[in-house]
């Protein structure tokens, strides 16, 4: 009897399409098999700014090529690239959305490279309320494919709680909660007083503002100042700003989402990198009872559920 061989590895040219998340500032791109396995992948900083400047089609060849891609491979890419600054503009799709319809409006772009297509972003049209993302709707087609239904956390320089319902995104809300801290920190009277350290979500001075801003959230943009003013009362060092900083945004944010829904729902956490470990914490403080699923893992794998509808 002849013991069976191990299947190989596949290669670039066993690949069935290429998938990008092209941001602001940030490019990936994976080349997967038919059966969603990554063959390869690349990244870099040549996000949409970069572009405007260089062109979208010669990074996006660049990288292929690095991959030894075959010729003329379908691509779909998410995110900024669909912007009105970005290689074509793939038009909002007004919420109520369903994120399995999201490949029946990719945008063709027309390219030497071959068939390129580009997914929508997601609009909420609301007077009071009116809102806007790109990329994170292919995200959470990668989430839905875990829960169909709930309350959605996707932490960043502009974080996004998305409700979900049978598939269906119902309504969504943005918080400039990372740009905040990034202009505060380096543009503000605070850039004396916040290093470059990053907090786990333990650190006792995330812990305690984190506390704060959630007991009365009315001042928590009130109690911004204090951050400087333990450390010149010598409560608090220099070490301690970022994680002082961070928890009363967070925790801010977190309180106004309490606020509006409650804590009687779970939430599902999209996250990856040092914000995963402040938001747990700072969720498990509201009351909230969270999972977490990679931030990465969930984009690819909506750009490859999205693929498949087109091409498999």
């Amino acid at each position: 009897m002849t013991a069976q061989q191990p299947a190989s590895p596949p290669v670039a040219g066993d690949a069935f399409c290429a998938i990008v998340d092209w941001g602001t500032s940030s490019f990936r791109l994976w080349l997967v098999a038919r059966d969603g396995q990554v063959i390869g992948e690349r990244r870099s900083h040549e996000g949409m700014m970069h572009c405007s400047q260089t062109g979208f089609e010669p990074v996006l060849s660049a990288h292929l090529q690095a991959l030894a891609a075959p010729a003329k491979l379908p691509v779909l890419i998410c995110g900024m690239a669909g912007a009105k600054q970005g290689w074509k503009e793939a038009s909002y799709l007004a919420t109520p959305t369903a994120l399995g319809e999201l490949s029946d409006h990719a945008v063709s772009v027309s390219s030497a490279l071959g068939d390129v297509r580009i997914l929508p972003g997601l609009a909420q049209r609301d007077v009071d309320a009116p809102d806007v993302m790109r990329g994170e709707e292919t995200q959470l087609l990668g989430v839905s494919r875990r829960m169909q239904t709930g309350l959605v956390c996707m932490p960043g320089t502009h974080s996004k709680w998305v409700l979900l319902e049978t598939g269906e995104v119902r309504g969504f809300a943005t918080f400039m909660t990372g740009e905040l801290f990034a202009v505060i920190s380096k543009h503000s009277i605070l850039s004396h007083a916040v290093d470059d350290a990053r907090p786990d979500g333990e650190h006792p001075a995330f812990v305690r503002a984190v506390d704060a801003a959630l007991g009365n959230p009315g001042m928590a943009f009130g109690q911004l100042f204090s951050v400087r003013a333990a450390q010149l009362l010598g409560f608090e060092d220099k070490s301690d700003g970022a994680a002082h900083l961070s928890g009363l945004l967070i925790g801010a944010e977190i309180s106004a989402i309490k606020q509006r829904y409650g804590t009687g729902q779970g939430v599902t956490l999209v996250a990856s990198g040092s914000l995963t470990a402040l938001y747990e914490s700072a969720l498990v403080r509201a009351g909230f009872s969270i999972a977490t699923v990679d931030a990465d893992e969930c984009v690819r794998t909506g750009l490859f559920e999205a693929a498949l509808k087109l091409w498999g």
